[in-house]
């Protein structure tokens, strides 16, 4: 097996580094494409996502695949909550729709720890999620990455 060339910023992490690596994985997330994302993880990543397990490349593009095929319109924004060694514990907020065209906002904490290549080895997830009105959505830049003067979370008061 030829070895992944390492994965930027790399632990241990600074702060700027850790900050870095948060926006990475936001902008990719919101990016939306299952396959690329899941390039982020070591080929064995263990998850904790709600009740589902995801173990793996292929089993973490399937769960991205099948998240992303019922959240619409989804938007991110993710903000570095402290960090440690080749650890990240991050808080993230998204808004997406359903098929009926119900709005709902995600609230949740992730904490990340990283191979010494910078490829996320662990993710565990704790996520609540509330409905909301189309008027109470707070994220409304152009799908894709979140523009850099758009506010953040703590800024949103979220």
């Amino acid at each position: 097996m030829t070895p992944e060339a390492p994965r930027h910023p790399l632990p241990p992490f600074t702060e700027d580094t850790a900050r870095e690596k948060v926006r990475l994985a936001e902008d990719g997330w919101n990016g939306r494409n299952p396959a690329k994302v899941a390039l982020a993880y070591t080929a064995d990543s263990k998850w904790r996502n709600r009740a589902e397990f995801p173990q793996g490349r292929a089993e973490i593009e399937a769960f991205l695949t099948r998240k992303w095929d019922k959240e619409h319109d989804y938007r991110l924004i993710k903000e570095l909550w402290t960090f440690g060694g080749n650890r990240i514990a991050v808080r993230y907020a998204y808004e997406y729709h359903d098929d009926s065209g119900n709005w709902f906002r995600a609230y949740g904490n992730e904490n990340w720890e990283f191979d010494e290549n910078g490829y996320m080895a662990h993710r565990h997830a704790s996520i609540n999620e509330k409905p909301i009105t189309e008027t109470d959505r707070k994220f409304r830049w152009p799908l894709g990455r979140r523009p850099d003067d758009h506010p953040g979370l703590s800024d949103l008061d979220l």
